[in-house]
Protein backbone atom coordinates (compact mmCIF):
# COMPACT_ATOMS: atom_id res chain seq x y z
CA UNK A 1 0.00 0.00 0.00
CA UNK A 2 1.16 3.54 -0.61
CA UNK A 3 2.21 5.87 2.15
CA UNK A 4 -0.91 8.02 2.38
CA UNK A 5 0.64 10.55 4.71
CA UNK A 6 3.72 10.94 2.59
CA UNK A 7 1.66 11.24 -0.57
CA UNK A 8 -0.50 13.99 0.90
CA UNK A 9 2.57 15.88 2.11
CA UNK A 10 3.85 16.01 -1.45
CA UNK A 11 0.60 17.46 -2.80
CA UNK A 12 0.62 21.19 -3.40
CA UNK A 13 -2.38 23.38 -2.58
CA UNK A 14 -3.10 23.59 -6.29
CA UNK A 15 -3.04 19.81 -6.62
CA UNK A 16 -5.49 19.46 -3.71
CA UNK A 17 -7.73 22.07 -5.30
CA UNK A 18 -7.73 20.27 -8.65
CA UNK A 19 -8.52 16.95 -6.97
CA UNK A 20 -11.44 18.36 -5.02
CA UNK A 21 -12.80 20.31 -7.95
CA UNK A 22 -12.66 17.21 -10.10
CA UNK A 23 -14.67 15.41 -7.45
CA UNK A 24 -17.33 18.11 -7.12
CA UNK A 25 -17.72 18.25 -10.89
CA UNK A 26 -18.79 14.62 -10.83
CA UNK A 27 -21.51 15.10 -8.23
CA UNK A 28 -22.91 18.57 -8.88
CA UNK A 29 -26.02 18.78 -11.09
CA UNK A 30 -25.41 20.50 -14.42
CA UNK A 31 -26.99 23.83 -15.29
CA UNK A 32 -29.19 23.97 -18.37
CA UNK A 33 -27.36 24.57 -21.65
CA UNK A 34 -29.08 27.91 -22.16
CA UNK A 35 -27.77 29.28 -18.87
CA UNK A 36 -24.10 28.31 -19.14
CA UNK A 37 -22.97 31.69 -20.46
CA UNK A 38 -24.84 33.59 -17.76
CA UNK A 39 -23.41 31.42 -14.99
CA UNK A 40 -19.90 31.93 -16.36
CA UNK A 41 -20.33 35.69 -16.17
CA UNK A 42 -21.97 35.82 -12.76
CA UNK A 43 -19.57 33.36 -11.15
CA UNK A 44 -16.89 36.05 -11.20
CA UNK A 45 -19.08 38.68 -9.52
CA UNK A 46 -22.19 37.98 -7.45
CA UNK A 47 -23.44 34.78 -9.08
CA UNK A 48 -27.16 34.14 -9.39
CA UNK A 49 -28.12 30.62 -10.33
CA UNK A 50 -30.76 30.35 -13.02
CA UNK A 51 -31.09 26.58 -12.74
CA UNK A 52 -34.34 24.78 -13.25
CA UNK A 53 -35.06 23.71 -9.67
CA UNK A 54 -37.71 23.14 -7.07
CA UNK A 55 -37.52 24.35 -3.50
CA UNK A 56 -37.89 22.34 -0.34
CA UNK A 57 -36.11 23.23 2.87
CA UNK A 58 -35.06 26.55 1.38
CA UNK A 59 -32.09 25.04 -0.46
CA UNK A 60 -31.60 24.12 -4.11
CA UNK A 61 -33.30 20.80 -4.81
CA UNK A 62 -32.74 19.47 -8.31
CA UNK A 63 -33.69 16.26 -10.01
CA UNK A 64 -30.48 14.71 -11.27
CA UNK A 65 -29.54 11.63 -13.21
CA UNK A 66 -26.38 10.03 -11.87
CA UNK A 67 -24.97 9.01 -15.29
CA UNK A 68 -24.99 12.74 -16.16
CA UNK A 69 -23.36 13.95 -12.95
CA UNK A 70 -19.90 14.09 -14.56
CA UNK A 71 -21.14 16.85 -16.83
CA UNK A 72 -20.71 19.30 -13.89
CA UNK A 73 -22.16 22.70 -13.02
CA UNK A 74 -22.08 24.81 -16.12
CA UNK A 75 -18.89 24.33 -18.06
CA UNK A 76 -15.48 23.49 -16.61
CA UNK A 77 -13.94 26.64 -18.01
CA UNK A 78 -16.75 28.81 -16.66
CA UNK A 79 -17.56 27.80 -13.12
CA UNK A 80 -14.15 26.25 -12.63
CA UNK A 81 -12.53 29.54 -13.44
CA UNK A 82 -14.88 31.34 -11.08
CA UNK A 83 -14.03 28.99 -8.23
CA UNK A 84 -10.34 29.36 -8.91
CA UNK A 85 -10.65 33.12 -8.63
CA UNK A 86 -12.69 32.92 -5.42
CA UNK A 87 -10.35 30.47 -3.77
CA UNK A 88 -6.90 31.58 -4.86
CA UNK A 89 -6.87 35.18 -6.01
CA UNK A 90 -6.73 36.39 -2.40
CA UNK A 91 -4.91 34.75 0.50
CA UNK A 92 -7.21 33.01 2.96
CA UNK A 93 -5.71 32.25 6.34
CA UNK A 94 -8.65 30.85 8.33
CA UNK A 95 -8.51 27.11 8.97
CA UNK A 96 -12.16 26.06 8.89
CA UNK A 97 -11.34 22.69 10.46
CA UNK A 98 -9.91 24.33 13.56
CA UNK A 99 -12.98 26.40 14.48
CA UNK A 100 -14.53 24.94 17.64
CA UNK A 101 -18.29 25.02 18.12
CA UNK A 102 -19.63 26.61 21.31
CA UNK A 103 -21.76 24.50 23.66
CA UNK A 104 -25.00 26.13 22.51
CA UNK A 105 -24.61 24.59 19.03
CA UNK A 106 -25.48 20.89 18.76
CA UNK A 107 -23.44 18.95 16.24
CA UNK A 108 -25.42 16.14 14.61
CA UNK A 109 -23.82 15.47 11.25
CA UNK A 110 -25.73 13.74 8.49
CA UNK A 111 -24.19 10.82 6.62
CA UNK A 112 -21.67 11.42 3.87
CA UNK A 113 -23.43 10.74 0.60
CA UNK A 114 -23.81 11.85 -3.01
CA UNK A 115 -27.03 13.80 -2.52
CA UNK A 116 -26.71 15.91 0.64
CA UNK A 117 -23.15 15.72 2.02
CA UNK A 118 -20.70 15.17 -0.85
CA UNK A 119 -17.58 15.32 1.37
CA UNK A 120 -15.80 17.97 -0.69
CA UNK A 121 -13.47 20.48 0.97
CA UNK A 122 -14.68 24.05 1.39
CA UNK A 123 -11.62 26.26 0.86
CA UNK A 124 -12.93 29.62 2.06
CA UNK A 125 -16.04 31.46 3.25
CA UNK A 126 -16.78 34.87 1.74
CA UNK A 127 -20.48 35.07 2.61
CA UNK A 128 -23.06 33.53 4.94
CA UNK A 129 -26.34 32.66 3.20
CA UNK A 130 -29.67 32.75 5.07
CA UNK A 131 -32.50 30.44 3.96
CA UNK A 132 -35.94 29.48 5.24
CA UNK A 133 -37.07 25.86 5.26
CA UNK A 134 -40.31 26.57 3.32
CA UNK A 135 -42.16 23.99 5.45
CA UNK A 136 -44.17 25.82 8.09
CA UNK A 137 -44.13 24.45 11.62
CA UNK A 138 -41.40 21.88 10.91
CA UNK A 139 -38.65 21.42 13.49
CA UNK A 140 -34.89 21.59 13.14
CA UNK A 141 -34.72 17.84 13.84
CA UNK A 142 -37.27 17.08 11.12
CA UNK A 143 -35.36 19.09 8.54
CA UNK A 144 -32.12 17.45 9.60
CA UNK A 145 -33.75 14.04 9.06
CA UNK A 146 -34.91 15.11 5.62
CA UNK A 147 -31.39 15.95 4.52
CA UNK A 148 -30.01 12.75 6.03
CA UNK A 149 -32.66 10.62 4.35
CA UNK A 150 -31.57 11.89 0.94
CA UNK A 151 -28.65 9.49 1.37
CA UNK A 152 -31.04 6.56 0.93
CA UNK A 153 -31.73 7.33 -2.72
CA UNK A 154 -30.45 4.98 -5.37
CA UNK A 155 -27.27 6.58 -6.80
CA UNK A 156 -27.94 4.81 -10.09
CA UNK A 157 -31.25 6.64 -10.58
CA UNK A 158 -32.52 10.20 -10.58
CA UNK A 159 -32.53 11.84 -7.16
CA UNK A 160 -32.90 15.02 -5.16
CA UNK A 161 -30.00 17.02 -3.73
CA UNK A 162 -29.95 19.58 -0.93
CA UNK A 163 -28.19 20.53 2.26
CA UNK A 164 -27.13 23.19 4.76
CA UNK A 165 -24.45 23.69 7.39
CA UNK A 166 -26.84 24.79 10.16
CA UNK A 167 -30.55 24.61 10.98
CA UNK A 168 -32.16 26.97 13.50
CA UNK A 169 -35.35 25.58 15.08
CA UNK A 170 -38.63 26.99 16.37
CA UNK A 171 -37.45 26.80 19.99
CA UNK A 172 -34.18 28.52 19.20
CA UNK A 173 -32.19 25.28 19.01
CA UNK A 174 -29.26 25.24 16.60
CA UNK A 175 -28.13 22.08 14.80
CA UNK A 176 -24.93 21.81 12.81
CA UNK A 177 -25.40 19.00 10.30
CA UNK A 178 -22.40 19.52 7.98
CA UNK A 179 -18.87 20.60 9.05
CA UNK A 180 -17.73 24.13 8.26
CA UNK A 181 -14.92 22.70 6.16
CA UNK A 182 -17.23 20.92 3.68
CA UNK A 183 -19.20 22.11 0.68
CA UNK A 184 -22.97 21.77 0.85
CA UNK A 185 -25.70 21.96 -1.81
CA UNK A 186 -27.49 25.15 -0.76
CA UNK A 187 -26.61 28.23 -2.79
CA UNK A 188 -25.38 27.18 -6.23
CA UNK A 189 -23.26 28.40 -7.87
CA UNK A 190 -21.84 29.86 -4.66
CA UNK A 191 -21.48 26.53 -2.86
CA UNK A 192 -17.69 26.85 -3.06
CA UNK A 193 -17.30 29.98 -0.91
CA UNK A 194 -20.37 30.24 1.33
CA UNK A 195 -21.87 28.79 4.50
CA UNK A 196 -25.63 28.23 4.62
CA UNK A 197 -28.13 28.46 7.48
CA UNK A 198 -31.64 27.02 7.16
CA UNK A 199 -34.20 28.64 9.46
CA UNK A 200 -37.54 27.20 10.64
CA UNK A 201 -40.69 29.35 10.70
CA UNK A 202 -44.18 28.87 12.22
CA UNK A 203 -46.40 29.93 9.32
CA UNK A 204 -46.63 30.63 5.61
CA UNK A 205 -45.34 34.20 5.92
CA UNK A 206 -41.86 32.82 6.50
CA UNK A 207 -41.22 35.26 9.36
CA UNK A 208 -39.02 33.83 12.11
CA UNK A 209 -40.46 33.77 15.63
CA UNK A 210 -38.60 35.63 18.44
CA UNK A 211 -36.77 32.56 19.80
CA UNK A 212 -35.64 31.51 16.34
CA UNK A 213 -34.69 35.05 15.36
CA UNK A 214 -32.59 35.61 18.48
CA UNK A 215 -30.71 32.34 17.97
CA UNK A 216 -30.12 33.15 14.31
CA UNK A 217 -28.67 36.55 15.24
CA UNK A 218 -26.44 34.91 17.88
CA UNK A 219 -25.23 32.20 15.48
CA UNK A 220 -24.62 34.57 12.61
CA UNK A 221 -22.77 37.10 14.75
CA UNK A 222 -20.55 34.34 16.15
CA UNK A 223 -19.80 32.98 12.68
CA UNK A 224 -18.94 36.45 11.39
CA UNK A 225 -16.45 36.90 14.22
CA UNK A 226 -14.86 33.49 13.69
CA UNK A 227 -14.67 33.93 9.91
CA UNK A 228 -13.58 37.58 10.03
CA UNK A 229 -16.71 38.71 8.21
CA UNK A 230 -19.10 41.60 8.84
CA UNK A 231 -22.86 42.05 8.63
CA UNK A 232 -22.27 43.31 5.09
CA UNK A 233 -21.24 39.76 4.17
CA UNK A 234 -24.66 38.34 5.05
CA UNK A 235 -26.78 37.51 2.03
CA UNK A 236 -30.10 35.86 1.31
CA UNK A 237 -30.56 32.84 -0.92
CA UNK A 238 -32.51 35.31 -3.06
CA UNK A 239 -29.35 37.37 -3.58
CA UNK A 240 -27.61 34.35 -5.07
CA UNK A 241 -30.27 32.69 -7.18
CA UNK A 242 -33.29 34.99 -7.27
CA UNK A 243 -35.42 32.51 -5.30
CA UNK A 244 -38.01 33.87 -2.89
CA UNK A 245 -35.94 32.68 0.07
CA UNK A 246 -36.02 33.51 2.92
CA UNK A 247 -39.53 34.55 1.92
CA UNK A 248 -40.42 37.11 4.59
CA UNK A 249 -37.01 38.78 4.38
CA UNK A 250 -37.20 39.01 0.59
CA UNK A 251 -40.70 40.46 0.59
CA UNK A 252 -39.91 42.81 3.49
CA UNK A 253 -36.63 44.53 2.73
CA UNK A 254 -36.75 46.57 5.94
CA UNK A 255 -36.86 43.36 7.99
CA UNK A 256 -33.73 42.10 6.24
CA UNK A 257 -31.93 45.38 6.88
CA UNK A 258 -32.96 45.18 10.54
CA UNK A 259 -31.59 41.64 10.79
CA UNK A 260 -28.20 42.76 9.49
CA UNK A 261 -28.29 45.68 11.91
CA UNK A 262 -29.08 43.32 14.81
CA UNK A 263 -26.17 41.07 13.86
CA UNK A 264 -23.84 44.05 13.73
CA UNK A 265 -24.95 45.18 17.18
CA UNK A 266 -24.52 41.65 18.55
CA UNK A 267 -20.97 41.59 17.23
CA UNK A 268 -20.20 44.94 18.85
CA UNK A 269 -21.40 43.64 22.22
Amino acid sequence: MRDKKGTRDRLSEEDIFKRDYSKIRQIQPRASQNNDEKIRRLAQDSPRSQRKSRQKGGSVFIKISVPLLALAIGTASGLGGGYYLWGYERPYTINLKEIEMPSWIEQDFIRKNLFSRPDVTLKRVDNIVIHYVANKGSSAAANRSYFDNLADQDPQKSGTVGGSHFIVGLEGEILQIIPLSEVTYAAAPRNFDTLSIEVCHPDDTGEFNPKTYDSLVRLTAWLCEELELSSKDLIRHHDVSGKNCPKYYVENEDAWKQFKKDVKEAMEK
